[in-house]
């Protein structure tokens, strides 16, 4: 058994036993493989900002690496959710760092969590004229600055 069947394998029991009734699709995509599921019952499975998909990756990614310690990290999405998201993100990113570069000033981003975070900063990695920083700590969610370099 590969590391993306047991990670299939994983996410499918818990959603079992949480009692829900989905079809998980594996995809992959550029930062790696994605369990895709497909439910009637989306809007509980991804929360409130995605939060319980954010929960429910942690875990399948968590009692992977038990069994695959070098195994690469698995996306769970929800109906297309995350994917939505991130579309949504870097165009947010973009037309921030046009209007940091249009009026000089920096700009604070809503609060982020680590995913999203490294969103951003790899939209603005090659940015001639912008930066992004986060601020150090241990906050779940953090807010990013963007500023003209």
């Amino acid at each position: 058994m590969t590391a993306v069947e047991a990670a299939h394998k994983i996410l499918d029991t818990m959603l079992g036993h949480l009692g829900f009734t989905a079809t998980i699709e594996v995809q992959e995509t550029g930062d790696g493989p994605c369990l895709q599921i497909h439910t009637g019952e989306s809007t509980a499975l991804i929360g409130s900002d995605g939060d319980r998909l954010d929960d429910l990756q942690y875990l399948v990614n968590r009692i992977l690496r038990r069994h695959f310690p070098k195994a690469e990290r698995i996306k769970v999405d929800c109906e297309h959710f995350r994917s939505i998201q991130e579309d949504q993100l870097h165009e947010e990113v973009r037309s921030i760092a046009e209007r940091v570069k249009t009026t000089g000033k920096a700009y604070q981003m809503r609060p982020l969590n680590a995913y999203y975070r490294r969103l951003v900063h790899n939209v603005l990695v090659d940015s001639p004229d912008v930066l992004s920083h986060s601020p150090d700590g241990d906050d779940r969610l953090k807010r990013i600055t963007i500023a003209p370099k």
